[in-house]
């Protein structure tokens, strides 16, 4: 929803460019699968590859309004822990637990629910239906919450989910990858607004 229209818009502007997007929701071997570019959301990537930022972003607790009025509303973190929580499986990442950061530190909660995938657009579908609360990228959720179809809940909790250019060091001086990071970069700038705390 987000990587592939800015890839179309490369491909208008550079036309000799010749892309394939394979869409994974795991950590690849860019060496022996024979990958360019990864477009990696967090900030755990290894040392021997190389990282250019794309765009800043963050990961929100939302809800839908029906929700919120069946469920009420949840004070504080601990509160995550007696709702129904939309709980997505990502790669190594632990299931159920939830990394959050606000001004006084790091916190960490476990979540459940009756309903899990290992897709977010699965997950915000089903926080839009009012199953439970999500844990989603603000670029993914701005135009849900903007339209009142979401409701930022604990707005002082957010979890860094940056997005990344990532290769191999034998790519470093490639022009395709120097004017993919490039065009990706400014397009994120140019379509997506800024995260900012309330």
């Amino acid at each position: 929803r987000v990587v592939a229209p800015a890839l179309s818009a490369l491909a208008k502007e550079y036309p000799q460019l010749e892309l394939r997007f394979d869409v994974e929701d795991r950590l690849v071997d860019m060496v022996n699968e024979g990958i360019d570019l990864d477009i990696r959301i967090g900030d755990d990537i290894a040392p021997n590859l190389i990282a250019r930022k794309l765009a800043t972003n963050y990961r929100i607790l939302c809800a839908s309004p029906e929700f919120l009025t069946q469920h009420g509303t949840p004070k504080q973190l601990n509160d995550l822990a007696t709702l129904p929580c939309l709980v997505i499986k990502e790669r190594d990442h632990p299931f159920g637990i939830w990394q959050m950061r606000n001004k006084e530190g790091d916190h960490s909660i476990k979540v459940t629910g009756p309903l899990s995938s290992n897709h977010g657009e699965v997950v915000h579908q089903w926080c839009l239906d009012g199953q439970g609360i999500a844990l989603r990228s603000w670029w993914d959720v701005c135009d849900n919450i903007t339209s009142g179809n979401l409701i930022h809940i604990l707005p002082e909790y957010y979890q860094p989910a940056n997005i990344w250019a990532v290769y191999v060091s034998r790519l470093a001086t490639s022009a395709k990858i120097r004017i993919t990071v490039e065009y990706l970069r400014r397009y994120f700038t140019e379509n997506y607004p800024k995260f900012t705390l309330e």
